[in-house]
């Protein structure tokens, strides 16, 4: 009788404990789901009442408004934790490129984001750069202009942190491909990152960069790596985070 007793006292503590445990995850599952939902209808009110005819902020605007397609559809097709965790990055990325646009604007751009996973450690610029690789002329800075209308929120490119900031060109749309652009994405790089440049605004090791040569071993892992391309997680090809293209 007593090792019935014991039995069915386990038995009730097992039921017990699955049941605490989906109740847990259901909670979790639902907190990240409201998250998500809120950044993204955030970066839509955003989208929907921004405007400019500055190239900058054009692209900035398109920009976002790419990422809110993207969070939106990652919204429709979410069903665990990680995807709406995604989904959330996305919009998020979305936002910086609306705080992007409203700086061009020359508004204020609105309260803090959350830092982007993909562009953790990558840096920002600080000062211009220019640099000629392969007899075109590359520009970078902190700031958007007339020569620097294309806005990144930092991130990885093939494993190789790039700072955000405002580019000529987005150039990372070849290093993000295959083949030849994938070398000249990556001469464009070493261009303007590279530490020998000594450039007081741009600190690699400051930045917690290190050896920038060695970035692709070490991030060749990451679910955000290649510059925030999601290939390893739950939206396998989704280029959203950090290095989307446009």
């Amino acid at each position: 009788m007593e090792l019935l007793l014991c039995v069915l006292v386990m038995a009730v503590l097992v039921v017990g404990l699955v049941w605490w445990q989906r109740q847990r995850a259901a909670r979790e599952l639902a907190d990240v789901q409201a998250d998500a939902r809120r950044w993204y209808e955030r970066l839509g009110g955003q989208v929907m009442h921004l405007s400019g005819d500055d190239p900058a902020v054009r692209q900035a605007l398109a920009d976002a408004a790419e990422r809110y397609h993207a969070a939106g559809s990652q919204l429709e097709q979410a069903r665990t934790v990680t995807q709406f965790r995604l989904a959330r990055e996305t919009a998020v990325e979305g936002l910086t490129y609306i705080r992007a646009a409203r700086l061009a604007l020359g508004i204020d751009p609105g309260p803090d984001l959350p830092p982007l996973a993909a562009a953790s450690g990558a840096g920002q610029l600080t000062v211009p750069r220019q640099v000629d690789v392969q007899g075109q002329t590359f520009r970078a800075g902190p700031q958007p202009g007339r020569d620097t209308p294309y806005y990144y929120p930092g991130g990885r490119i093939q494993g190789r942190p790039v700072p955000a900031g405002w580019y000529s060109t987005p150039w990372w749309k070849t290093a993000l491909g295959a083949g030849a652009g994938v070398i000249g994405g990556m001469l464009i790089a070493d261009a303007l990152f590279s530490p020998s440049f000594g450039d007081p605004g741009y600190d690699a090791e400051a930045a917690g960069l290190g050896d920038l040569g060695d970035t692709g071993a070490d991030f060749a892992g990451d679910d955000f790596g290649g510059g925030g391309d999601f290939g390893g997680g739950d939206f396998g090809g989704g280029d959203f985070g950090g290095g989307g293209d446009f």
